[in-house]
């Protein structure tokens, strides 16, 4: 005698694929590709990451490469180990942003606030920087190579081991400042 499933049986497993379906597709789309350009806007399904991001403030090693996020409120964000290669974060506020081993080659980050934030490790290599507020920043170990600094505040930031070669410095704020070498800055 055969016995055919039951029609709750059948019913509950549609269910649980029609469930695991939205879950695969809702799940999947948080952070992954994030951008705005529009060139990767067409590969990527139109920035949506770059939304979350600034919905969330979470987006910990997000590929953010080329992103606009001119002006944005990222304040303590946590964007560990992220890709903002070549990204505009000008006149952004990254306030205690979370942002060690994070890739910031050739960004714009002109006139951002950066007070507080971690950027252990960073690749800030061409980044411009000129006029950020970077109070109490840590930048252990970050790369700088060919930074523009020019009238950045450096107050009270720490660049213990930080790599500051051909580094424009000119007019930047360097009170007590933890140089590369280990010295403090008067």
């Amino acid at each position: 005698m055969l016995l055919s499933p039951s029609p709750r049986l059948f019913q509950e497993k549609w269910y649980g694929l029609i469930f695991s379906l939205v879950f695969l597709v809702l799940g999947l789309g948080a952070c992954q590709t994030p951008t705005s350009s529009p060139e990767a806007s067409k590969t990527a399904g139109g920035g949506d990451s770059v939304k979350t991001l600034l919905a969330t403030k979470r987006c910990a090693k997000c590929d953010l490469k080329g992103a606009d996020l001119q002006g944005a409120d990222l304040a303590g964000a946590d964007l560990n180990d992220a890709n903002l290669s070549g990204a505009n974060l000008s006149k952004a506020n990254l306030a205690g942003a979370l942002m060690d081993s994070v890739d910031l080659s050739g960004a714009n980050l002109s006139g951002a606030n950066l007070s507080e934030a971690g950027l252990i490790q960073a690749n800030l290599t061409q980044a411009d920087l000129s006029s950020a507020n970077l109070t109490k920043a840590s930048l252990r170990e970050a790369d700088l190579t060919g930074a523009i600094l020019k009238q950045a505040n450096l107050a009270d930031a720490d660049l213990l081991n930080a790599k500051l070669e051909q580094a424009q410095l000119e007019t930047a704020t360097l009170k007590q400042t933890l140089l590369p070498n280990g010295q403090v800055s008067p």
